[in-house]
C-alpha cells in the first residue's frame, strides 16, 4: 500500500521503520512515587518514533524523505496517516496484524523522560525486497533504524553504493544485537545514556570495527561527541542556547540526527554539522510531544546567525 505526497527539492533519503504513536504522560518527577494513583495533566497521544523523527527533521529542512515502516489496521495507523497527509511526508508500507508499534513516555517538568517501548511486530517480520529495493534504487541516502528487518538492508544498500547512517539509540556497546547496525554505516549516531563514562571507548569500537566516516554521541544537557575517521580526538560541542528552557526531550535525538545530516548532506564539516544537529535537537525540546514542531531553514538561518 502506497500513500504519496510531493515533496520539496533537496536530498531523497529512504528512512527504513521507526514509526509509532507515543503517548504522553506528564507526571510531577522521575522515579515516580510509589502510590496507587497519581494526577496527571492531560495524556496526549502523538504520531512518533525514530524513523518519523528523522524524516520529519529532513522534511523540515528541504529534502525529500520516504519513511517505509510496517503498519497495523487500526486507529494509532489512522493517526499516522493524517498526520502524514497534513505535512506531506511520503510514507510507503505495509500492513500487519500486530499493529502499530506505541510507547508510553513519561516526562517530568524538566522535560527528561522515561519511554516504556512497545514493539509489538514480532522479530521474525521481514520487508520484502521487492517493496522496498525500488525505493532504495531513488534513494541518495538511507537511514537504517534498528528494527529488525531493516538490517536486512544493508546488503542492497551497499550494492547500490547508497550511504547509510543510523542511530543505535542507548546501546549498552556490547549488545551483538547492535553489530551490524553499528559496523555497517557510514554514519552512526548513539546515545550515551546508558555508557556513561564507557561512550568514549564505544565510540573508537565503532570506527575501529566499522566503516563509520563519523560516529556521534549525544549526552542531552552534556553536549555531544564527535570522532571522524583519520582523526584521534573526540570532539565535543555543548548544547544550542534557544530562547526558552526545555519542556520535553522526546525526539531530541532524532532531531539532533537530521539537523546533522542536513548539513552533512551540504558538504559542511563535521564540527558545522554537529552545531547543525545541536541547534535541531534543542529546538525539538522547546515543544511538548514528540517532532510536532521540526526546526526548519528560516529557523536555522536565525539561530546559526
Amino acid at each position: 500500500m502506497v500513500s504519496t505526497a510531493v515533496g520539496a527539492s533537496g536530498k531523497r533519503v529512504l528512512v527504513a521503520g521507526g514509526v509509532g504513536i507515543d503517548t504522553i504522560v506528564r507526571v510531577p518527577s522521575l522515579p515516580l512515587a510509589l502510590a496507587d494513583s497519581i494526577h496527571v495533566e492531560p495524556v496526549v497521544d502523538y504520531v512518533a518514533h525514530t524513523g518519523n523523527g528523522v524524516a520529519l527533521g529532513l522534511l523540515a529542512l528541504g529534502h525529500r524523505p520516504v519513511l517505509v515502516d510496517f503498519i497495523g489496521n487500526d486507529p494509532q495507523a489512522a493517526l499516522v496517516h493524517a498526520r502524514y497527509r497534513e505535512r506531506g511526508l511520503e510514507f510507503d508500507y505495509l500492513v500487519h496484524e500486530s499493529g502499530t508499534r506505541r510507547s508510553v513516555n513519561l516526562v517530568e517538568p524538566g522535560g527528561r523522560r522515561l519511554s516504556l517501548y512497545d514493539g509489538r511486530h514480532p522479530d521474525t517480520l521481514r520487508m520484502p525486497r521487492d517493496f522496498y529495493l525500488p525505493r532504495m534504487r531513488q534513494a541518495e541516502h538511507v537511514h537504517i533504524t534498528i528494527m529488525p528487518w531493516a538490517s536486512e538492508l544493508y546488503d542492497d544498500a551497499h550494492a547500490l553504493g547508497v550511504p547509510i547512517s543510523t542511530d543505535l539509540h542507548d546501546w549498552d556497546g556490547s549488545n551483538p544485537y547492535y553489530h551490524p547496525f553499528a559496523y555497517r554505516s557510514d554514519l552512526v549516531f548513539l546515545s550515551a545514556a546508558v555508557l556513561g563514562d564507557g561512550v568514549f571507548e564505544t565510540m573508537r569500537a565503532i570506527m575501529r570495527e566499522g566503516r563509520a566516516q563519523v560516529v556521534v554521541a549525544t549526552a542531552g544537557a552534556g553536549g555531544s561527541h564527535s570522532l571522524e575517521r583519520g582523526h584521534d580526538t573526540i570532539r565535543h560541542t555543548a548544547c544550542a542556547p534557544l530562547d526558552a528552557p526545555p519542556l520535553d526531550s522526546n525526539g531530541a535525538g532524532d532531531a539532533f540526527a537530521s539537523g546533522f545530516l542536513h548539513a552533512w548532506f551540504t558538504g559542511s564539516q563535521v564540527e558545522a554539522c554537529m552545531r547543525t544537529g545541536a541547534i535541531s535537537g534543542a529546538f525539538a525540546c522547546q515543544s511538548h510531544g514528540t517532532a510536532e514542531r521540526c526546526l526548519d531553514l528560516e529557523d536555522l538561518a536565525r539561530y546559526r546567525a
